[in-house]
């Protein structure tokens, strides 16, 4: 196949390195040249999942094939920037560990990243797309191209402008521009586009000027439209591959036109198959729960976003959970990602989580990270309730991490109220522990001697051999009432981790001390 050509020949590139030799230029349109791919989002929003997908398979992209990762941000939409999202933007893709290699805020060589800080380039190519008739001034108002939509639909036709300012005489032009007359520049679609071949997609052709009017490419306050500022921008940083989502594909063709008509090589494009609901419909915005930094706050940890947005799409020889991204770059084959949509499940985010959140605990550093962070939760948490500060050392935090790895799927369990009484000591009452055995005496003291014994480092198993003589010591011998005190007395709750695992938790010390007030309060009952 074609598409597998052009990323042996990528491969080749990586393996030699060499500069990208692109001899097929029906497998790859771009210029020779070094890798180089972009990812361009709108700050007219915060970063969500699906544009976080698209700055991942970029990134991933350019670090298979040695090359670079470019933040562009779009602001040319003006009336529709968010405050705070562009710095938003940069912020969480450095948080996912896909941090760009030129950015607004990093810098680079073919800067300004920001749109709006170049205009007089955007404006400089409109003016040559004029002058060499590849592109015209529209003075049609607002209202008449209301008229011509509602026209259109009115008699089932798909809304398209008429391209009537193509017809303007020159010298009328200049009189309109000389009066200051609101206007836009236009460029003029031609029919016979050629087909492209697109990386993931194969042998495209759409003859826009069959279906459309000609699209306005600079807008009537001087600002470019996606279709103008896009090919400039990717011509002037040198973008050697464009990787974005499929619902590009159809306006390739005009920007191709674009590319033409400016003398321009384009590069070669990628239209990753859309990210949707496992339901198979659209990821929406509106649900407020795909936007990065909810995830942030969360507790979900950036691998694991990146781990599900692989796993149900393709691009890799198998899927598997678990992977980080130097995994997800060493096993990334693009020619396998396909034109099915990718449904993303997000039900088992919390799977992926405790995988990552696994592995991190068992990585000695990244366990350290873990711990401080903890300790601030928990202080957060239940500051003024800890009884010993003994529970925000790093080794009694970093014993219960151990334990409960595999279990939890977020560190921020750890500071909720089930896990309390790993770090505020249980308030019993003598009601509860009579509705449970009268032997809560004797049981106190068996504990409290067992502690004495096993005063070195507990194990679980050790513990849980303990437990089965302690049962047989008592007189009722009812497993099921011994370990529902012992429940009681260790946490204050009726559910949780195993009873062994509680006290290797706490510690010997903490044991006793708990079962100690377990046995002044049977006593004085």
């Amino acid at each position: 196949m074609l598409t597998q050509r052009c990323f042996r020949c990528l491969t080749a590139v990586r393996n030699s390195r060499v500069k990208l030799q692109l001899n097929d230029t029906r497998c790859c349109s771009t210029a020779q040249g070094d890798v180089r791919v972009r990812f361009a989002p709108s700050p007219t929003g915060f970063l969500h999942l699906g544009g976080l997908r698209t700055a991942l398979y970029n990134y991933i992209f350019a670090k298979k094939y040695g090359g670079s990762f470019v933040l562009r941000l779009e602001d040319t939409d003006r009336s529709r920037l968010v405050p705070g999202a562009a710095e938003s933007i940069e912020d969480m893709l450095e948080w996912a560990g896909v941090p760009p290699d030129e950015s607004p805020r990093r810098g680079g060589s073919v800067g300004p990243y920001m749109q709006s800080q170049r205009l007089d380039l955007y404006s400089q190519t409109a003016q040559q797309l004029v002058d060499s008739h590849h592109a015209y001034y529209c003075f049609c108002s607002s209202q008449r191209l209301e008229l011509l939509k509602k026209e259109a639909l009115r008699s089932g036709q798909t809304p398209r402008y008429d391209n009537r300012c193509r017809h303007i005489r020159a010298e009328q032009v200049q009189e309109k521009l000389a009066r200051g007359v609101p206007h836009v520049i236009r460029f003029r679609l031609e029919e016979g586009v050629e087909p492209f071949q697109d990386l993931i997609f194969g042998r495209s052709h759409h003859d826009v000027a069959q279906v459309e009017g000609d699209p306005v490419v600079i807008k009537a306050d001087g600002f470019p439209t996606y279709h103008l500022a896009n090919i400039v921008d990717d011509h002037h940083m040198r973008i050697s591959h464009v990787l974005r989502g499929s619902e590009w594909l159809i306006s390739t063709s005009k920007h191709l036109l674009m590319y033409r008509a400016l003398g321009w090589q384009p590069p070669t494009f990628a239209h990753l198959p859309l990210l949707l609901n496992k339901d198979g419909k659209k990821l929406s915005k509106r649900q407020g729960d795909i936007f990065i930094e909810g995830y942030q706050r969360d507790g979900v940890l950036p691998e694991a976003l990146l781990d599900i947005t692989t796993n149900c799409g393709s691009g890799f020889n198998t899927n598997r959970i678990g992977r980080r991204i130097d995994e997800l770059i060493s096993e990334f084959n693009p020619s396998k990602i396909t034109t099915h949509s990718a449904l993303l499940d997000l039900e088992k985010l919390p799977e992926f989580n405790r995988v990552h959140l696994q592995r991190r605990i068992e990585d000695e550093e990244q366990c350290d990270l873990l711990i401080k962070d903890l300790q601030g939760q928990i202080l957060q948490a239940c500051a003024a309730e800890i009884h010993d500060e003994q529970v925000l050392q790093a080794d009694y935090i970093r014993r219960v991490l151990h334990l409960r790895k595999g279990h939890i799927s977020s560190l921020k369990e750890l500071a909720s109220p089930a896990y309390y009484y790993l770090w505020i000591r249980p308030s019993v009452s003598s009601q509860q522990v009579a509705a449970i055995t009268a032997e809560a005496e004797h049981i106190a003291s068996l504990v409290l001697k067992l502690m004495a014994e096993r005063s070195e480092e507990l194990k679980v198993d050790q513990i849980n051999k303990d437990l089965k003589t302690l049962v047989k010591q008592t007189k009722s011998n009812q497993k099921r009432e011994v370990m529902k005190l012992l429940r009681l007395a260790l946490s204050g709750l009726q559910q949780g981790p195993s009873i062994a695992e509680m006290m290797v938790s706490l510690g010997p010390a903490e044991v006793s001390h708990r079962f100690q007030n377990l046995l002044l309060l049977s006593e004085t009952s």
